[in-house]
C-alpha cells in the first residue's frame, strides 16, 4: 500500500516504523527538517519537509494516488484539516488523530460530513483500557474480543499452575480456559498442552466472563472491585478514566500540580475530589491517604516521575497500581520491579491504526480482520477475524487443518456464542475467530501452512 505519514512526532514515528517493516510504501511529511532528516536516516522511507495544509507538500508526497493518509501531527486543528484536504486530492482513506475532548465528541459528524474514515484518540483508548484494568483487578491486562464475549487477560503465573503441564490443568479443575502465550524472560511461547509453567511465567488466558472468573477464583487471584482510585496527573487520560471510574462507581482523587487544570477538572467532573499540589511528593501522598486507596494510577507527562511515585505506591501496598510510559524500553523493564500494570497510549494508537490497515487488506479475501491487539511486549498478536465466506478450511476439523507453527486458534464467536475450540471443532461461515499468533497476519488464511 501507499501510505502518506503526516507528523513525525512519537505516533508518527511509531507508525512509519510499524509499516516499514511490513514492507509498504512509505512517505512521511513533518514540518521540522532535523526530524525529517533523523527518520530518513533511520528508515527507508521518503520524508519531505514542510506544511501539512500545504497543497504542494500534500501533492509532493503523492496524496493523489495515496491508499492511506494518516495524520498525527501534535494539534487536532491541523489533522482535521489536513484530512480533509488528503480526502479532497485523492487519498482513498484518511486516519486523523483528535485528541481535544470537545472535538472527539463529534467524531460521527468528522466522519459523516468531513469523510475522515477513523478518528483516533490515543488519552481516550488508554483510559479504556486503565478502567478495564481497574475493573479486572487480578490481572495486568485485560482485552476483549467478539463484542465483550470474549476475554484476553495477562497474569503472572499463579502458583497452583506452577510446574504442572497445561493439560493437567485443563483436566484436574475442568476448566474452559485456554493458556494461549507465555512470556518467559525475554523469551515468548505459543504452548501446547504439555507445556509445563514455571514460576515468574506471565501466561495470557482467553476465557469467556463467566469462565474466566471461575479460573481466577480456582487460581486464588483476587478479583474484588477495586472502590478507590488516586490519579496522579490531571491531563486528557486523566478526565477520560475518571468519568468511567465514577460511573462505574469508584471513588476517584486527582493530583495535579497546574491550578488551571484543576479547575477545569473540577468542572467537568465534579464528583471527583480534586487536590492542587505536587503529585511526586511522598509527603503530600501520605497526606492525601495513599496507604487507603485500592488503586493508584501515575499519570503525569515524564516516565521517570510515574516510574519512581509508582514504585512508592507499591511500597505503601496499594492493591494495584497502573504506570503510563512512552518509551517501551522502560515497559520491558519493569517486569521485574513488582509494579502491576503499565500502559504505553502510541503503542495502543497504533495498535488500532495497523489492525484497521490490515482490515482495508482483507478486501476480497475470504475472512475480515475486526480487531488486532499486541501482547507480550508486542512480540505476539491476538486477532479477531470474521470469516464472511466459505473457503478450503470451513466446515473441516481443526485437526485436519496444517497450521502455521507459533499459530493457535484461541476462541470461536458462533451465533452470539463463545466456545474453546478442540481438534473436532470446524470454523464456519459467519463465525469470529481469535487467532493468537507470533506471525503477521494480513489474511486469515496465512495461518494456513
Amino acid at each position: 500500500m501507499d501510505i502518506i505519514v503526516i507528523g513525525g512526532g512519537k505516533i508518527g514515528r511509531k507508525l512509519i516504523d510499524e509499516f516499514d517493516r511490513e514492507g509498504h510504501s512509505v512517505v512521511f511529511v513533518d514540518i521540522n527538517p532535523e526530524i525529517v532528516d533523523k527518520i530518513q536516516n533511520d528508515y527507508d522511507v521518503m520524508g519531505i519537509c514542510g506544511s501539512a495544509t500545504d497543497v504542494e507538500v500534500l501533492t509532493e508526497a503523492g496524496m493523489k494516488n495515496c491508499d492511506l493518509a494518516l495524520c498525527v501531527t501534535n494539534q487536532d486543528e491541523i489533522n482535521a484539516l489536513c484530512g480533509i484536504m488528503s480526502k479532497k486530492l485523492g487519498a482513498k482513506v484518511c486516519i486523523a488523530r483528535i485528541r481535544n475532548r470537545q472535538y472527539f465528541k463529534q467524531t460521527e459528524f468528522m466522519r459523516d460530513e468531513l469523510g475522515l474514515n477513523l478518528i483516533v484518540n490515543p488519552e481516550f483508548y488508554a483510559a479504556d483500557e486503565i478502567a478495564r484494568i481497574i475493573r479486572f483487578p487480578a490481572a495486568i491486562k485485560t482485552e476483549t474480543f467478539a463484542k465483550g464475549r470474549i476475554e484476553l487477560a495477562e497474569f503472572n503465573v499463579p502458583e497452583i499452575l506452577i510446574d504442572k503441564p497445561i493439560y493437567n490443568i485443563y483436566k484436574k479443575h475442568k476448566l474452559k480456559i485456554l493458556i494461549c502465550a507465555v512470556a518467559r524472560g525475554s523469551e515468548v511461547i505459543i504452548p501446547s498442552g504439555d507445556f509445563v509453567l514455571c514460576e515468574g511465567n506471565r501466561i495470557h488466558v482467553t476465557a469467556s466472563h463467566a469462565d474466566m472468573a471461575k479460573f481466577m477464583k480456582i487460581a486464588g487471584l483476587d478479583n474484588q472491585r477495586l472502590k478507590t482510585a488516586m490519579i496522579i496527573g490531571g491531563g486528557r487520560i486523566s478526565y477520560y478514566l475518571a468519568t468511567q471510574l465514577i460511573e462505574s462507581g469508584t471513588r476517584v482523587k486527582i493530583i495535579e500540580q497546574d491550578r488551571n487544570k484543576c479547575i477545569e477538572l473540577s468542572e467537568y467532573v465534579p464528583k471527583a475530589s480534586v487536590i492542587c499540589g505536587d503529585g511526586t511528593d511522598m509527603e503530600l501522598l501520605d497526606d492525601e491517604g495513599i496507604d487507603n486507596v485500592d488503586a493508584f494510577v501515575a499519570l503525569t507527562g515524564i516516565d521517570e516521575e510515574n516510574i519512581v511515585i509508582s514504585m512508592y505506591a507499591k511500597t505503601k501496598k496499594v492493591d494495584k497500581v497502573i504506570t503510563k510510559v512512552n518509551r517501551l524500553s522502560y515497559a520491558q523493564m519493569f517486569n521485574s520491579t513488582g509494579v502491576d500494570s503499565i500502559v504505553t497510549p502510541k503503542d495502543m494508537t497504533a495498535n488500532v491504526i495497523v489492525g484497521y490497515v490490515r482490515a482495508m487488506n482483507e478486501a476480497g479475501n475470504h475472512s475480515e480482520m475486526v480487531s488486532l491487539y499486541r501482547i507480550v511486549n508486542n512480540k505476539a498478536e491476538a486477532v479477531e477475524f470474521r470469516v464472511s465466506r466459505e473457503s478450503k478450511f470451513t466446515s473441516k476439523p481443526l485437526k485436519d487443518i496444517t497450521f502455521k507453527k507459533n499459530v493457535l486458534i484461541a476462541a470461536i464467536v458462533r451465533n452470539g456464542k463463545s466456545f474453546l475450540p478442540d481438534g473436532n471443532s470446524t470454523i464456519e461461515v459467519g463465525d469470529n475467530v481469535v487467532v493468537v499468533t507470533m506471525q503477521k497476519l494480513q489474511h486469515f488464511e496465512d495461518i494456513l501452512d
